[in-house]
């Protein structure tokens, strides 16, 4: 079979400059077979390993597409739905990269920025409109756009937004879309509900599988690292050596927690690499910053939660370090497909103590190939003399101290200034009373408490007594000076049952 060029999948002459300019020649399989059912006006669902270009293969023939007509005020034209606020950033600096000699507009809808510059945007009409779910619906709700002319919906990594409990928003989303459109379904992977999702929004579309979605690149180089403990100090020393062991140019640390990603980014600091953390809880700017300064080469080493392990273009990535194999198997193959892009050689290495075993035995159970066994020189004996984690590291102590790396340090530490404020303010030793004055104000406190119940009864029976009638046998027990004395219950009136009116008592 020949090799197909992207002249020849009828894109535009606009499109093939800008193609030209990025040094693109021959599209990817995916591209290959997608853009001229997009073109064609189809609806398609794409499955696609990570790293395969499929971003390439919606943007491109949808700006084409999109060359004609005109965008209306707060009335978008092309809607892409995107899992996290990096991938739509990505996906819009690809649009911007495509259609760099088209007059399209695009506006760029995300949590963590200001939405002001884009609102603007967005009341002059765009084109194109890339967001992710929730800040989507949060500005249709409150009226700054309308979506009754989405002309083309696309959905990119699909799989991902049913990882983060984005089908329901997405499907709400559906319904306020015109029926007459074209809906494009990107995924790595395509579960059954992503299935049910495809079927319910789409008609008749063309399916797309040009890779088994468990298969990881050839041209990514794994291996495994076993280490004989369990203990967090050792797994970050084994870290360490496993990253001295290889020549580094630039490389991602995955981590499974966030908690995980702040303290080992923090190790490998203070261990003198250049390393960063980046994860959901830290605020858009800095998230974006970290990105681009390891886009730049100005990072070697960025620690991750999976939000990085999706969709992120990042060509010239070296290696991946899994500092634990992933919850989920199928995430193994999207964070080492972060490695060994665009043709590219590439090493991924995942550290499995003794509690990751059964993880990690369901990984190679997937991928279905012997992974490397790695061993930097002399670790094994090194973790063999370190001591073990503190038991305070695990305690109050040390927890205080992450807290703090996370931004609530201080209220643990409030605590602390309590009690050091109320122990200051305590009496010394020498203004504090004798025994003997102990002993009296208890035996004072005492009587004060038997007197109390007495000196209540005794202000009771001086008030005149509301008429409430009898309670059943509660009434056959009257309380005297703490003493519980019984008397036998008054004789029942006939004909009235066990409730007599009071006024026949009196």
């Amino acid at each position: 079979m020949t090799e197909t060029t992207f002249a020849e999948l009828g894109l535009g002459p606009d499109i093939l400059k800008a193609l030209d300019d990025a040094g693109y020649k021959t599209p990817t399989p995916i591209q290959a077979e997608a853009i001229p059912h997009v073109l064609a006006g189809r609806d398609l669902t794409g499955i696609a390993q990570t790293g395969t270009g499929k971003t390439a293969a919606f943007v491109l023939p949808m700006i084409h597409r999109l060359a004609k007509g005109r965008a209306r005020a707060r009335m978008p034209r092309c809607l892409i739905l995107c899992p996290t606020r990096e991938l739509a950033a990505q996906v819009a600096e690809n649009f911007e990269k495509y259609g760099k000699y088209l007059k399209l507009t695009m506006a760029l809808l995300i949590g963590g920025v200001s939405f002001k510059d884009q609102e603007q945007l967005l009341q002059r009409g765009v084109d194109v409109l890339i967001a992710t779910p929730g800040r989507l619906l949060d500005q249709f709700e409150r009226g700054k756009l309308l979506l009754m002319g989405v002309e083309y919906f696309i959905i990119d990594e699909a799989d991902r937004m049913l990882d983060m409990g984005f089908i329901p928003d997405i499907e709400k989303i559906c319904t306020k879309l015109p029926a007459k459109r074209q809906t494009l379904l990107f995924s790595a992977t395509f579960p059954t509900d992503i299935q049910r999702l495809a079927k319910t929004f789409q008609r008749d579309p063309v399916k797309i599988e040009v890779a088994r979605p468990t298969d990881a690149a050839t041209t990514i180089t794994q291996h495994v690292v076993h280490i004989p403990t369990n203990d967090a100090k050792a797994k970050r020393t084994a870290l360490r050596r496993v990253i001295e062991s290889c020549d580094v140019k630039n490389g991602i640390v995955f981590c499974n927690r966030k908690v995980e990603v702040d303290i080992v980014a923090a190790s490998l600091s203070k261990h003198g690499h250049d390393a960063a953390p980046i994860h959901g809880d830290l605020p858009q700017s800095v998230r974006t910053e970290t990105l681009q300064k390891f886009r730049d080469g100005d990072l070697k080493l960025l620690v991750a939660s999976d939000v990085a392990a999706r969709g992120l273009d990042i060509p010239d990535v070296g290696h991946v370090f899994n500092y634990a194999p992933p919850p989920k198997d199928e995430d193994y193959i999207h964070r080492i497909g972060r490695t060994g892009r665009a043709g590219r050689t590439g090493e991924s290495y995942t550290i499995v103590s003794p509690i990751d075993e059964k993880s990690w035995g369901f990984v190679l159970k997937m991928i279905r190939k012997d992974v490397e066994d790695f061993m930097p020189e002399g670790l094994l004996e090194e973790l063999a003399d370190l001591p073990p984690d503190e038991p305070s590291s695990r305690g109050r102590g040390r927890r205080g101290e992450r807290d703090k790396g996370r931004g609530r340090g201080d209220r643990s530490s409030s605590r602390t200034r309590g009690r050091r404020d109320r122990s200051e303010d305590a009496p010394k030793a020498e203004d504090a009373p004798k025994s003997e004055e102990i002993a009296e104000l208890k035996e004072a406190v005492r009587e004060e408490r038997a007197d109390k119940p007495k000196r209540e009864r005794a202000e009771r029976s001086d008030k005149p007594r509301r008429d409430r009638g009898e309670r059943g046998d509660r009434g056959d027990r009257k309380r005297k000076d703490d003493d519980l004395i019984l008397e036998p219950a008054p004789e029942k009136v006939k004909g009235f049952g066990s409730d007599v009116p009071a006024f026949l008592k009196r």
